[in-house]
């Protein structure tokens, strides 16, 4: 056996030498994926405190704890921001670092009042939710905006590599794929959730409400790196229903005010303020199964 494995590891350096592209020996510090989820973890902790500790908190202890947090999370993102912005720079400019994590740290509070119209539209929108503490500790949703909305502050200061690495953790932890970029208002809903995908500069007004496998996407990807910077994801405006399955697509699709949008929709061109979307069924038939013994027990529906 010892053996076998010397000659894996000889066989694993060897493609080390001939595979490029997998490979950051003698390169940059990258930022660390260990690190960022358990900087989200903390992040977490700080924006619902005590929805995720394993021991209740003592509201007499809040401040210490959160103080002593605060320091934690500071120290660790404020070495993974360096990281990310050395991609793209010589050096870490420790002072545009610091200037960076200072800004996000006092974003933190209006961060939690964002948070606050989430729950609030969740429990509105939800006749199945019992409380606002069952959104928070159960609702997959909550987790993946409490994330993005945290990242989308990196994100605007120039930060790369760090918020895309958040947004992924919350997409490996939730089924919701939300780029840091997107820009998403007020009273923001995803029940369900599983498969939502949220385009880099889709922009999300108030009080919009998505469900599973509704995807914001790009008209086109043929063009590759040529689109970099450039919109390609629709404009959702406010008050908006988007049904399970949906896919809107391309920059200059804008979904007017108070649109209520039916189920596995494929839309690529504007609709107007209070529009009603939806496939008209053609042809609904219901009849017996052939193979029922009893004929009334059992229907199957054919489209």
């Amino acid at each position: 056996m010892e053996s076998t494995l010397k000659q894996v590891a000889r066989d694993l350096l060897a493609s080390y030498e001939t595979v490029g592209g997998l490979n950051n020996t003698d390169g940059l510090n990258l930022p660390s994926t260990r690190a960022i989820a358990s900087i989200c973890e903390d992040l977490l902790q700080l924006l619902f405190p005590g929805f995720h500790d394993e021991e209740p908190i003592q509201g007499e202890f809040l401040a210490e704890i959160t103080t002593v947090r605060i320091t934690n999370l500071a120290e660790r993102l404020d070495d993974q921001i360096c990281r990310s912005l050395r991609t793209s720079e010589p050096q870490c400019p420790e002072s545009k670092a610091r200037g960076i994590l200072t800004e996000f740290l006092q974003a933190l509070p209006e961060i939690r009042e964002l948070l606050r119209t989430d729950i609030e539209a969740a429990f509105e929108g939800d006749p199945a939710a019992l409380s606002s503490e069952e959104i928070v500790l159960s609702y997959p949703g909550v987790e993946a905006v409490a994330i993005q909305r945290a990242a989308h502050r990196l994100y605007r200061a120039g930060v790369p590599l760090l918020p895309r690495m958040m947004t992924e953790w919350a997409h490996s932890r939730s089924g919701i794929d939300i780029h840091p970029g997107a820009q998403i208002g007020t009273h923001f809903f995803i029940d369900h959730g599983t498969g939502v995908v949220i385009g880099e500069t889709s922009v999300i007004g108030n009080r919009v409400k998505l469900y599973q496998g509704v995807a914001l996407i790009g008209r086109s990807l043929a063009g590759g790196q040529t689109l970099k910077g450039k919109r390609r994801h629709p404009t959702i405006q406010d008050d908006v229903t988007i049904y399970a399955g949906t896919t809107i697509m391309g920059a200059d699709t804008v979904i007017g005010t108070g649109t209520t949008i039916g189920a596995n929709v494929f839309l690529g061109h504007s609709v107007p303020a209070r529009s009603l979307v939806f496939y008209e069924e053609t042809q609904l038939k219901i009849l017996p199964k052939r193979d029922s013994p009893d004929s009334d027990a059992a229907l199957v529906w054919v489209i």
